[in-house]
């Protein structure tokens, strides 16, 4: 690997996970959200096949069993568990996100009673399953928590808006012995695009002035995730996490990737003169340099963790 430049080193450490809020506006960035929860549903991606497989293998997350999500959104991890056969109960703090994730369920049981009925008729044996999920409007940290504990505890790209103080240990509450704690991270990261993630920094520091100079995606193999593995150890309520990483490349048209970043946080709580001149700004590279269309590398973690 060749040496980083100054400026590159300078950006590497500065560099902050894209789910690391500060903590004195943790609580305010995660309000965003609810203020159009039709745009976040239409806008944000879900997560690759594989991850469901790795939460079945790797946290029990299977047919039957009790799974208690934390900051659900509007379901895009939910129908998908609800529809392998996981019994939910996900816990959102915003109310019009929680009804989406309510409407995009009944969409799916009725969509799979629709698949079992047909499958009856032509005598193809059993159909689809039912769809068992339930969402309550709560914040987590406050939510009182059933008496009968869960298999598992998950929070896909949510547990970053959760207290630090109580998060992984109303999880371990939650949870029967062996259970586990599953939480998916995500992270932007080099490739895709490239020149356009490098020229659209100008945009950023002209109408962001939180905005570091010289600031670039990290590779993959050097995001680091340690932080999350020792602040589970820290609770002493779990063993050993485990990880699983999965690179995804998602290609957006102009008005696709503009709609995903007025779902971000940080753009959201911008001013509305700099978010406007922000979007203007990188819409207008986009069609005119990029013709229209730009990919954008995800890096998507899994960390299991299993309680003493």
């Amino acid at each position: 690997m060749r040496p980083d430049t100054d400026a590159q080193a300078h950006a590497r450490a500065h560099a902050r996970r894209d789910d690391q809020p500060e903590e004195t506006r943790r609580v305010l960035l995660s309000r965003t959200f609810d203020g159009d929860a039709e745009l976040y549903d239409r806008a944000r991606p879900g997560y690759p096949p594989e991850l469901y497989d790795d939460l079945a293998v790797l946290a029990g997350a299977r047919p039957g069993r009790r799974v208690l999500e934390i900051g659900c959104g509007t379901g895009q991890a939910t129908v998908p568990l609800a529809a392998l056969g996981c019994r939910i109960t996900a816990v959102e703090a915003g109310p019009r996100m929680a009804a989406v994730a309510r409407r995009n369920l009944a969409e799916a049981e009725a969509e799979a009673e629709a698949e079992a009925e047909a499958e009856a008729e032509v005598g193809a044996g059993a159909g689809a399953g039912v769809v068992s999920a339930e969402v309550v409007t709560a914040e987590f940290e406050n939510w009182p928590l059933p008496a009968e504990p869960f298999d598992v505890v998950l929070a896909a790209t949510a547990f970053h808006w959760i207290d630090p103080a109580v998060r992984v240990s109303r999880a371990a509450d939650a949870l029967r012995p062996g259970g586990a704690l599953a939480v998916v991270r995500g992270q932007h990261v080099r490739g895709g695009t490239e020149e356009f993630f490098v020229e659209v920094q100008r945009c950023y520091e002209r109408f962001d002035p939180a905005t570091q100079p010289g600031t670039r995606p990290p590779e993959a193999d050097d995001v680091d995730n340690c932080d999350h593995a020792e602040e589970v150890a820290r609770s002493g309520r779990f063993g050993e996490t485990v990880f699983r990483r999965y690179t995804w490349d998602l290609t957006y048209t102009t008005a696709e990737y503009l709609d995903v970043l007025r779902t971000y946080s940080g753009h959201r709580a911008l001013p509305e003169a700099a978010r406007n001149g922000l979007l203007a700004c990188v819409a207008g590279l986009i069609d005119g340099r990029y013709d229209g269309r730009v990919t954008k590398r995800y890096l998507i973690e899994l960390a299991v963790s299993h309680r003493n």
